[in-house]
This record gives C-alpha cells, sequence and structure tokens, in this order.
C-alpha cells in the first residue's frame, strides 16, 4: 500500500530592498546574491551622487563662463576710466598682483585695481597694531593711511575687485566662493579653518553680502563652511543677486 507523503512545510522568504519600488525574495541559503544586491545598491548610489554632483559642477562652471565674459565686456568702459584715474594720480601701476591659495592650496596670482601706494607692502609691518581684526588671521583697518583718494572710490564700491573676473574665467576662481586669502593667512589656519579650500575661491560670498569687513574671521569662517555644505545653483544666484545691494550700501568696504 502506498503511503501519500506529506507536503513539505512552506518556506518563509525574506524580503531585501534592492531599489526604491522594487523588492526580490531571496533565500537564506543564497547569501551570494544577497551580497550582489548589496553591492548593486551602493554601485547605484554612488553613481547617482557623482552624476549629480558633475551636473552642479557643470552648472556652476557654465554660471561662471557666461557671468565672467559678460561683466568684463559690459564694464570694459568703466575698466579704461579707473585705470586712467589710477595712472593719472601718482604714476604707477594700474593693476597690484598679488600671490593668493585656491582650492586644495594651489596658488595663483590675483589681480585687483590697486588702491593703495605702491610701497603699500613694504608699509603693512608698521600697522600691524593698528588691525581692526584683533588677534586675527586677517588684517583689516577701517582708516588705513596706504589707500589713495581714488582707492576709497573704488574701494567702497568694490570696483577694485572686478579684474578677478579674468580669474574666474580662467577657472581659478567662481563668481561665488570663499574669498582666496593669502598666504601668510593659510600658514595661520587650523584644520577646520583649511575647509575653506575646498571649494574654488570667489569673487562674492555670504560674508560679503552680510557685512564685509565688519565681519570677524571666526564668524566669516563658519558663513563659508556653511555655503561649502549647501551649496548649489540657486544659492549662488541669491548671493549674486544680494550682492548689488551690499556694494551699493558700502557696508564693512574698507
Amino acid at each position: 500500500m502506498l503511503i501519500a507523503a506529506p507536503y513539505p512545510p512552506a518556506l518563509s522568504l525574506p524580503t531585501v530592498p534592492v531599489l526604491e519600488g522594487l523588492s526580490l525574495r531571496v533565500s537564506e541559503a543564497a547569501p551570494g546574491l544577497l551580497a550582489r544586491v548589496e553591492r548593486a545598491r551602493v554601485w547605484y548610489n554612488r553613481a547617482s551622487w557623482e552624476a549629480h554632483g558633475r551636473l552642479r559642477a557643470l552648472a556652476k562652471r557654465t554660471l561662471d563662463v557666461v557671468g565672467a565674459a559678460g561683466l568684463l565686456v559690459a564694464l570694459a568702459p568703466l575698466f579704461l576710466a579707473v585705470a586712467a584715474l589710477i595712472k593719472f594720480h601718482d604714476r604707477g601701476p594700474v593693476l597690484f598682483w598679488q600671490k593668493r591659495v585656491g582650492r586644495w592650496g594651489r596658488l595663483f596670482w590675483f589681480p585687483k585695481f590697486r588702491s593703495m601706494v605702491v610701497n603699500a607692502e613694504q608699509l603693512k609691518a608698521r600697522l600691524v597694531a593698528h588691525n581692526d581684526h584683533k588677534e586675527s588671521v586677517t588684517f583689516k583697518m577701517k582708516r588705513d593711511p596706504r589707500v589713495t583718494w581714488i582707492g576709497r572710490i573704488i574701494r567702497k564700491a568694490s570696483i577694485d575687485e572686478l579684474p578677478q573676473l579674468w580669474c574666474v574665467l580662467k577657472g581659478e576662481m567662481s563668481l561665488v566662493g570663499p574669498r582666496p586669502p593669502v598666504v601668510q593667512e593659510v600658514e595661520k589656519y587650523t584644520m577646520k579653518a583649511r575647509r575653506r579650500l575646498e571649494v574654488a575661491p570667489g569673487l562674492t560670498c555670504l560674508w560679503q553680502i552680510m557685512g564685509r569687513g565688519d565681519i570677524p574671521f571666526a564668524r566669516q569662517l563658519e558663513l563659508d563652511v556653511q555655503y561649502i555644505e549647501t551649496q548649489s545653483l540657486w544659492t549662488d544666484l541669491k548671493i549674486l543677486v544680494l550682492t548689488v545691494p551690499a556694494v551699493v550700501l558700502g557696508r564693512g568696504a574698507y
């Protein structure tokens, strides 16, 4: 007599999520499949993150090139007028070139319309005691005796910074980002302060629209880190728009 064998008990298979809206039923006896599923999930997340980062970088670079090129052309008459006034004042050089520290510590030459006397760098050592940023890595004086009369005008309106549009066009700077420090300042940086060097330096930034030179270095650092951690094309556009009234009002410009 044949005896019917009992049906095997039903197996309870765990559900392993792979992608949003998709799942697989995998047997506990297949650890290799689980590992492949996990690798696929990690690969997808990494590829998605990298694609987003490249797209954001492309959008930022496009804004930089278009904005810098357009401003250089539109402001050419202003550049010529300022250059003529500086030259007429003391027959010295129109531009002041200085080494600045860019992304990941890369050095580059940084131009400004000269707003000080020709030997301003040599005179700086005598003025360190009058630094308005006490015990700071930055040097700021509200009434710096080295600044010329034309220099005070172009500094107030931030016109002296406009030659840096050329650095933006070359890719050494961006329209928006932490301001590029001088070598002597970076030598005093803590590891936390070095975070400012994680992105390309910019013409304007958060603290430039919130008080400029009136903001102490510690607060500048906080705002720069905030920008680095939340940067986006929309954030850059907002900062650029808010830079206009900040320049017009001239608060913290000296």
